[in-house]
């Protein structure tokens, strides 16, 4: 394709639909995805026939009128696949000023712009951009096809998967750190660079594939984290969405630049200022690492990451990434810093802050900001912090018998909830209350954050405390089941674990996946009192939706 078939109107028309055409999609599947996406867990292996609840064969004859009631879809799964897309962005415009992409910008706007046609340069700068967009795109979708949706969906509770990804970042944070880098084989650059001497559309394509391998050691690691989280929150699209919002963040300046070359004199210099962004990401790539790691101590119940050693790391992590913005701290390939800039010391301010701020997490304050991302807070020894007062009062009201699983899980504070369904029904029941199940997960960011910011509020906690039987059902839980629980389906699957048993009541008698996902249920005849719903960061509307249970069942 020649450059004046490039500078063509109609082209210019065709170019610009075919940009809009596959974002547009894709946002289109970001408003309107119907995925269970905020913490999902996979159903493909999970079957379970001998459960206390309602006989499959009673469920499907029920479908029906379950269909009806149950029609609140979780808002999460939007909220997810926008989380993913900006975080992609966030990521690209991050992979923009590291040292392998920033000093590409003028040379690469120059290339663009040498012929002295405005128009020229803005058509190659809009086809290198697109193709930016859509080779990484094509990366993510990839990584769907790859690994599946069922795939995807179990590798946010998957231990073996969560533990090698926290091992993945930790590589990626070690080589941001300036141990090694992360490079591909240099004959697939050399293949890339001489196809992009071709010219026209082509060209500009490999030129784009071109910058996307050269600058793998800087990007590999941003990627890679990127890639990982979509992934695990079980989102069908996520890793499609994350690449679009990172691909659209590193694409934009290339146009941009091209359509006004005189910005490029206002961009800073390149120099050492490059590799502290580098430096800075892997000390949060290493903090992130830490909740993979805190996913596999909870499924497996070892214990050996409880929130005042995680606080800890973190504490340690990010005020040495303060010492380090502040030139206290220095590496091995870092250029002499004779001063502090303005930027650099706001940075160092916020680091410090944060730090500042997590320290009293080491004796039980909620940490509302970051709840979502640390462990229960009941898995902490030393806690000086009681927002609801005495939880013995609560195991009063059941004669103080000890709940089977009880030993198993960490209770949130102040609760006293049920962890068998069979149980918890039997005690509802008997006390003629209205039961409120909350399907949560070890691995669920949402679930933390509803349990650490809602459920304290004063009036919620009254309301789930005095006129309902909770019941914590852990869907992603490894603990294997007796063997006289242990059935096999009759499609062959085998049920071996508590999780299995709990996602499988999930998914086939409420027919949802995601967690959080709160039920209110009639104990007397198992059937949901009220739409069941998700997460609802809002206490007022939360307490509606339990003063909407206790009125149907009253």
């Amino acid at each position: 394709m020649s450059t004046q078939i490039i500078n063509t109107p109609k082209f210019r028309v065709k170019l610009a639909v075919l940009a809009a055409l596959p974002i547009f999609l894709l946002l289109l599947l970001l408003l309107s995805n119907p995925l269970h996406a905020q913490d999902t867990t996979s159903s493909a292996d999970v079957q379970f026939t001998s459960a206390p609840a309602t006989p499959v064969a009673t469920v499907k004859k029920n479908n029906k009128t379950l269909k009806g009631i149950i029609s609140a879809v979780p808002h999460g799964s939007r909220k997810t696949l926008w989380a993913i897309f900006l975080a992609g962005i966030a990521g690209g415009f991050a992979a923009l000023l590291m040292p392998c992409i920033f000093p590409m910008l003028p040379l690469t706007v120059s290339y663009f712009t040498k012929s002295g046609e405005k128009g020229s340069a803005v058509g190659k700068a809009a086809v290198y951009g697109i193709s930016i967009i859509v080779i990484y795109v094509l990366m993510g979708l990839l990584v769907t096809i790859i690994f599946g949706a069922d795939a995807l969906n179990s590798l946010s509770t998957n231990g073996v998967f969560n533990f090698g990804f926290f091992l993945l970042i930790v590589l990626f944070a070690t080589s941001f750190l300036g141990a090694f880098e992360i490079t591909l084989p240099s004959s697939w650059v050399n293949k890339m660079d001489q196809n992009s001497d071709k010219g026209g559309f082509m060209g500009m394509f490999f030129m784009a594939a071109t910058l996307s391998l050269v600058s793998f050691s800087c990007t590999g690691p941003i990627i890679g984290t990127l890639l990982v989280q979509a992934a695990t929150t079980g989102a069908l699209l996520g890793p499609a969405i994350g690449m679009l919002g990172f691909a659209m963040a590193l694409a934009i300046p290339f146009v941009l630049f091209a359509l006004f070359p005189s910005l490029l004199k206002s961009l800073p210099k390149s120099g050492g200022w490059l590799n502290s962004v580098k430096v800075i990401l892997g000390f949060l790539e290493l903090a992130l690492s830490l909740k993979f790691l805190s996913n596999v101590d909870l499924a497996y119940h070892w214990h050996l990451l409880d929130r005042e050693v995680f606080l800890v790391l973190w504490i340690v992590i990010f005020a040495l990434m303060g010492f380090y913005l502040l030139g206290k701290l220095s590496f091995s390939h870092d250029s002499p810093l004779p001063f502090i800039s303005v930027p650099r010391l706001f940075l160092a301010i916020i680091a410090l802050a944060f730090t500042m701020y997590m320290i009293p997490g080491l004796w039980g304050a909620p940490l509302k900001s970051i709840s979502a991302f640390l462990p229960p807070q009941a898995s902490q020894d030393f806690d000086l912090y009681s927002p609801n007062g005495n939880v013995s009062q609560l195991t009063s009201s059941d004669n103080g018998k000890p709940h089977k699983y009880a030993d198993l899980f960490d209770k949130p504070k102040g609760f006293n909830p049920f962890f068998d369904y069979a149980e918890g029904l039997a005690y509802a029941r008997k006390m003629h209350k209205p039961v409120m199940i909350d399907f949560t997960g070890h691995a669920c960011v949402n679930c933390r954050k509803m349990e650490a910011n809602v459920w304290p509020d004063k009036q919620v906690y009254q309301r789930i405390n005095d006129d309902y039987v909770l019941i914590q059902l852990y869907v992603d839980d490894k603990t294997d089941l007796s063997p006289e629980e242990q059935v096999t389906t009759p499609e062959g699957k085998h049920i071996q674990t508590i999780g299995n048993k709990w996602s499988y009541l999930q998914t086939s008698k409420f027919q949802a996946n995601s967690q959080p996902f709160y039920v209110l249920l009639n104990p007397d005849t198992e059937q949901p009192l009220v739409a069941p719903q998700g997460a609802n960061f809002d206490p007022v509307e939360f307490l509606k939706y339990l003063d909407s249970g206790l009125s149907a069942y009253h």
